[in-house]
């Protein structure tokens, strides 16, 4: 396997092969030969050490030449708070997280791993598994908001995975920072399904399992479904596209392309607000993502919930509560358009009565969607918070209430032992009733029925 972990010679034990390659490191890092990755006294040397694959000598002297310090961690977040939640909401591999944990997430946790998805450039988005080990992994800077580019850290596995553009295992002191030593790690590109374009990375990390052979074939297998599924996503896209299309000449057929935002030869993407766990809300569209104010945002969510229209009254009604006023509305609705207007956002907004043309997507109706047709672990990774945390829009009420309670059901009713707890962990710490659902359906072995009985001990306590 070119790409992988090289085979133990005969008789050689992974501590052997440990040894052989620190001492390796050690020689190239303290190698006073000029700084050029391509010098060939250099790459000949070390090229004739058995313990060192060529690929991981390649890294290393691309890492020499970017003056990567081999005793530096990440210090510094290459993402703010701000930025890594926007990420994680716009981030094309966000709506096939789920994929990755059914496939590597559930196997990786059992196994003692951590799972890391990160960008095209590196930077690590979401960091999940094992707490233990992703406690230990985040002190050589190994969490979610961080660069492992190569440019970043050197030779590692998600780093040298975008840089080469294939699938690579990296093993203890394959990697150029001295802090990674102890651990091994499997990692591969993920590629946009359409443009063949690199999109992010999938990378397992932990002990010297995470770089054995049987690991290549499972991480292949998540690539592929995880690929399908973007290609599923892309499909539905272009399906909304169209009807999108045909919705926008059915309502408007005397108004030219140029009003309706269309561009020649292909029609224009349904914006999509997001509100769950969001204060102020984001809506994403062509020309990007912008926060949305409160007041704007509930009046969205109003005339999505309701894509024939609303009169005035009806609409301050769900904006306002029972005392909304049209008087109050109409000056907000004028700034809505012009803030519309303003952020080149593709939607018409009409009146008489007020309507959204050609329409917008809510992500707490995707999530809806998903618990409808049985994607719980989808809608879970898809829950981010409940709906506008502190609206008191009678249409955000109402939303937030169905999402946190049709959620609570289907966890409940449907979903397995591994889905249950990380909803009871997140979403559900004081809910009795999860956590003794969450008891009776663990296996009889699992090490998770510890943490669920101390809780339960502890909301016991809290009661009486």
């Amino acid at each position: 396997m070119t790409n992988g972990w090289r085979a133990l010679r005969r008789g050689e034990s992974v501590l052997e092969r440990r040894k052989l390659l620190e001492r390796a490191h050690e020689r190239f890092v303290d190698d006073r030969s000029p700084q050029l990755a391509g010098d060939p006294e250099l790459r000949d040397r070390f090229a004739q050490a058995s313990a060192v694959r060529t690929v991981v000598l390649e890294s290393w002297l691309r890492s020499r030449r970017l003056t990567i310090d081999p005793d530096g961690i990440p210090q510094r977040p290459s993402l703010s708070e701000a930025q890594l939640t926007e990420m994680r909401a716009t981030h094309p591999i966000g709506s096939v997280l789920p994929v990755v944990s059914r496939l590597l997430l559930d196997e990786a946790s059992e196994s003692g791993f951590i799972v890391a998805v990160g960008d095209a450039s590196g930077r690590l988005l979401w960091v999940d598994g094992d707490r233990t080990l992703r406690s230990q992994a985040e002190e050589m800077g190994f969490r979610a908001g961080m660069d492992w580019s190569e440019q970043a850290v050197g030779t590692s596995a998600p780093g040298s995975a975008l840089a080469l553009d294939h699938a690579i295992q990296v093993l203890g002191a394959e990697h150029y920072s001295r802090a990674v030593h102890p651990w091994s790690c499997t990692a591969a590109p993920v590629h946009d399904p359409g443009s063949g374009a690199i999109i992010g990375v999938i990378d397992v990390t932990g002990g010297d399992g995470a770089a054995s052979p049987h690991l290549m074939p499972l991480m292949e297998a998540t690539l592929a479904a995880v690929e399908a599924e973007l290609q599923l996503v892309a499909l539905r896209r272009r399906i909304e596209l169209d009807r999108g299309a045909r919705n926008r000449s059915s309502a408007a057929p005397s108004r030219s392309r140029a009003a309706t935002g269309a561009t020649h030869g292909a029609p224009q993407s349904l914006p999509r607000l997001v509100v769950l766990g969001r204060e102020p809300a984001l809506l994403e569209h062509l020309g990007g993502a912008e926060p949305v104010s409160g007041r704007h945002a509930e009046i969205l969510l109003a005339l999505a919930a309701a894509p024939q229209g609303l009169s005035a009254r009806a609409l301050a009604e769900a904006v306002y509560g029972a005392q909304g006023s049209e008087r109050t509305l109409r000056p907000e609705m004028v700034r809505l358009r012009r803030w519309l207007e303003r952020h080149c956002v593709e939607l018409d907004l009409s009146s008489k009565p007020y309507r959204l043309v050609p329409g917008i997507r809510i992500d707490a109706h995707e999530t809806l969607e998903a618990i409808g047709r049985g994607a719980h672990r989808l809608a879970l990774a898809a829950y981010e918070g409940p709906v506008l945390p502190t609206s008191r829009a009678p249409i955000a009420e109402q939303l937030r209430a169905s999402v946190d309670a049709t959620l609570r059901e289907a966890m409940l009713q449907w979903a397995g032992p591994d889905p249950l707890f990380a909803y009871a962990q997140s979403w559900a710490s004081d809910d009795v009733q999860v956590w003794e659902t969450l008891l009776q359906v663990l296996p009889a072995l699992s090490p998770k029925r510890a943490r669920v009985v101390a809780r339960l001990e502890h909301l016991a306590r809290d009661t009486s």
